[in-house]
């Protein structure tokens, strides 16, 4: 997973990360999650994207699952929900 003060250095990583989850929050300075969310799923459709936002309304989780994260999860996070999910993701990509 990667983390960033913005979206343009985790943007870049999508190129680079063959076998990874991604991980965003919906609302970032610059470019919102959910604006990332196409660009990541286009450049790889492979790669599952996970979002997590302080932002837990029902627009913010029907765009973010619209738009092809694999989960949304709220803040404050549950871990063992949140770890649940990675394990799940990873499965199915092996």
């Amino acid at each position: 997973m990667s983390y960033g003060a913005s979206f343009a250095e985790p943007f870049r990583q999508v190129r680079i990360y063959t076998d990874r989850i991604r991980s965003c929050s919906p609302r970032k300075p610059g470019m919102t999650g959910l604006e990332l969310l196409p660009k990541a799923k286009a450049a790889r459709p492979d790669v599952p994207v996970i979002m997590i936002t302080a932002y837990g309304d029902a627009e913010t989780r029907r765009k973010a699952l619209e738009g092809g994260a694999e989960a949304l999860f709220t803040k404050p996070i549950d871990f063992g929900m949140l770890r649940s999910e990675i394990d799940t993701r990873v499965e199915r990509a092996a």
